[in-house]
């Protein structure tokens, strides 16, 4: 990595932080502010949720060629700029439908910065240095959006407004901080790699779902978000209320028990996959949530004491946890790997489109079954925690063997970006 690829990874770092912390500043207590302290309701409340999600699926396919075209970089700053313009008008909004359009442009803006940023990361990274850059990113992430909760959770009071126009406001002026910060990078020419396809964003969705270990990458990845942030804050939360008894402090610790077991394991992780397979490692983690909804299965549906059951289910949240932290240094540089070249901006926001959808459905379907079908529920999560294992499998014989083992193109004469085609590696590897 060059002095100026670290200078910008550096800001780029800055801006996964900050726009983390705004995220977990505000978005838990959005439910609360809308029903409760603007007493709007509960069902103003839940479309504002949904706005998040519906608002994020409308504006993530025009975002990827936006990045094709425009780079990264400005529309990160035009993402942010209405991040904080939705921030802001909420704090303010009194009626449902003011509420309701701020949500949906502080749901847009911080859909799209996630391609953006993700894009941002490929530009300034080589092969050897992206699955520690994605690392430090989930990281970031997880920090931020826990030190954001933790401080906004002592700022909110439901008795005054004021104190909510105060949270959002705060938000505002971080998104702005990072307009300021993020204005200030100069992006790097990533180094070409030699023998890639060059293709422009018109036809890009084509040539995308023409690319079949993208779109069985799309479907893992579906099935992976579906089957696990899908149900933290859902149907997991339920099952674990309805049928182990789990107490609200309970489920906060086990909430907690997730983000620690990210914070601490994130780099000893790191050192065990960055030279494993990365569809090996996929699979790994298919087995490890596997046995994940073993305990959780054990903490509603056994018959042991309360305290076991408690245990049970906070190691629960600690193994996704771990399986999160095998994530993060894999999928997300396999999907810049597979992008032809310039193209990383779409295929990042093809996936987050994705990541969206499965966020989306996950709930709907999770949080009714959690709550009254206990069996079937960990049944039915424990064979796509299975599936996850077998999809990883599938994908990695359709992969290049740099795409798989990104550590043989320091060995590699010719790598292609985007799909299949003749590589030359050096004997030794």
């Amino acid at each position: 990595m060059t002095r100026a690829m670290g200078a910008a990874m550096r800001r780029i770092h800055v801006g996964n932080a900050l726009s983390a912390f705004g995220l977990g500043f505000t978005v838990p207590y959005l439910y609360v502010y809308v029903a409760q302290v603007r007493g709007l309701g509960a069902m103003t409340a839940g479309l504002v949720l949904a706005v998040f999600a519906v608002a994020a699926l409308i504006v993530l396919p025009f975002a990827g060629r936006a990045i094709v075209r425009r780079g990264p970089l400005p529309v990160l700053l035009a993402a942010l700029l209405t991040a904080a313009l939705g921030a802001l008008s909420l704090g303010l909004a009194g009626g449902a439908t003011s509420v309701l359009v701020s949500a949906a442009a502080l749901g847009a803006g911080q859909a799209v910065m996630q391609p953006a940023l993700a894009t941002m990361i490929v530009d300034c990274s080589s092969a050897d240095t992206r699955s520690r850059a994605f690392a430090m990113q989930f990281f970031l992430q997880n920090l931020g959006l826990g030190v954001g909760g933790l401080i906004g959770g002592h700022l909110v009071d439901t008795t005054r407004v004021s104190s909510f126009t105060l949270l959002f406001a705060i938000e505002a002026a971080m998104f702005l901080l990072l307009v300021v910060v993020m204005a200030t990078v100069r992006m790097p020419h990533s180094p070409r790699v030699e023998g890639a396809p060059a293709t422009s964003a018109k036809g890009g969705w084509k040539q995308l779902l023409g690319n079949r270990a993208m779109v069985q990458l799309c479907v893992l990845g579906f099935v992976l978000f579906f089957a696990c942030y899908g149900q933290f804050e859902s149907g997991l939360s339920a099952f674990g209320v309805e049928a182990a008894g789990i107490s609200t402090s309970a489920l906060g610790t086990a909430l907690a028990a997730n983000t620690l077991m990210i914070v601490v394991a994130q780099f000893a992780v790191l050192k065990l996959v960055e030279r494993r397979r990365r569809s090996r490692v996929i699979a790994a983690v298919g087995l490890i949530w596997a046995v994940a909804w073993l305990a959780a299965g054990y903490a509603g549906l056994g018959h042991g004491s309360q305290e076991m059951a408690t245990a049970a289910f906070v190691s629960t949240y600690a193994l996704f946890g771990l399986g999160e932290a095998m994530l993060s240094p894999t999928v997300a540089p396999l999907v810049a790997d597979l992008a032809p070249e310039g193209m990383a901006g779409q295929y990042n926001s093809a996936f987050a489109l994705v990541k969206q959808l499965a966020l989306a459905v996950g709930p709907a379907v999770g949080g009714p079954l959690g709550a009254s079908l206990h069996g079937p529920y960990i049944v039915t999560f424990l064979l796509f925690s299975l599936g996850i294992t077998w999809l990883a499998l599938r994908l990695g014989r359709r992969l290049t063997p740099v795409q798989d083992r990104p550590w043989l193109a320091r060995g590699t004469r010719v790598v292609t970006r985007g799909g299949a085609a003749t590589q030359s590696v050096a004997a030794e590897a």
